[in-house]
């Protein structure tokens, strides 16, 4: 169970001069925990874009597939834009057909729908945020998405194309490379779609048991960075807290219901099984910090459980 976690700061990974680690072996050298570090989604619009991606791939993809403006009320209610491409190297053919998928990570109501690039056009995208279906042929999930963004980040290339090529052998169709999930020095980086649980820090053998666990409907709970549709941070360690004390595994077995207001300190109510739990999350300073190649300085800032009381 996760007594204390770490929450990195922002800052992109790209070659310095010196032979400093990069940012994610620097965080793993540091002991940082992943707990409480998954952006917050609960909805996905995922692009099928191959060849090369620059820095600023989904933005320039999305600003030629739609008129400015049409997703901003969605991604403010939760909708995550993502590009994904095939593992491997494929060069973008203009004209070939694109896969696109939406997807909801709602809890009790998860769904996946695949449909063409032409239909993006007329999708409700507000729809698909508030987590009502009925927009492509249903899939059967799940997707296993590996941040792969090179240009965005050099540790998710690094880290990131062996997990994704590892998956690619034993889950054909369901594993696809995707652009930056945030969270570079928790590179490899596996988010799974819909059920929307977001692992960090994995090794190829690491990111075959999340997916075992995923292909039962279930969750891992080790380099597990939380649950994106999550209210905050601290829900997230929470949960994670939970389920490393009770040993709850299903997708929805472990769930935060109500998270007080508040700085620092906050008071999160989590649902485990039939029980329901009080759980004191603190975020404080951590000393844990060094030098890298790819920012100059990692700063790791702690999640610690103050207590857990049985309601």
């Amino acid at each position: 169970m996760p007594k204390s976690g770490f929450m990195a700061e922002a800052g992109l990974c790209s070659p310095g001069p010196t032979a400093a680690p990069a940012c994610a072996a620097l965080t793993r050298e540091l002991g940082g925990e992943p707990a409480g570090t998954a952006a917050r989604m609960t909805s996905w619009l995922l692009i099928e874009q191959p060849g090369s991606w620059g820095p600023d791939a989904l933005e320039d993809v999305l600003a030629e597939a739609l008129p400015a403006g049409r997703l901003e009320a969605a991604r403010d209610a939760g909708l995550r834009p993502l590009l994904i491409r095939k593992p491997g190297r494929h060069a973008l053919v203009p004209g070939a057909p694109r896969t696109v998928y939406v997807a909801s990570g709602r809890p009790g109501h998860r769904w996946l729908e695949r449909l063409d690039a032409a239909d993006l056009a007329g999708l409700d995208f507000e729809a698909v945020a508030a987590g009502r279906g009925g927009h492509g042929e249903p899939v059967s999930g799940p997707l296993f998405l590996v941040c792969t963004h090179g240009s965005k980040d050099m540790c998710c290339a690094v880290f990131g194309r062996p997990v994704v090529t590892g998956l690619a052998q034993n889950h054909p169709g369901q594993v696809w490379e995707v652009s930056h999930v945030g969270g570079d020095r928790w590179a490899g980086n596996l988010l799974t779609v819909p059920d929307g649980y977001l692992h960090g820090s994995l090794a190829v053998t690491e990111a075959e048991l999340v997916a075992k666990e995923a292909l039962s409907g279930n969750v891992r709970l080790e380099n597990l960075r939380g649950r994106t549709s999550a209210e905050s941070p601290w829900s997230q360690f929470a949960e994670i807290e939970i389920r490393g004390r009770t040993g709850l595994r299903g997708l929805d077995a472990v769930l935060a219901t109500e998270e007080e207001p508040g700085g620092d300190v906050r008071k999160v109510l989590v649902t485990g099984g039939a029980r329901r739990y009080e759980v004191v999350v603190r975020r404080k300073p951590s000393t844990a910090a060094g030098h890298s190649r790819c920012s100059a300085r990692v700063v790791l800032a702690a999640f610690e459980t103050e207590s857990v009381r049985e309601l």
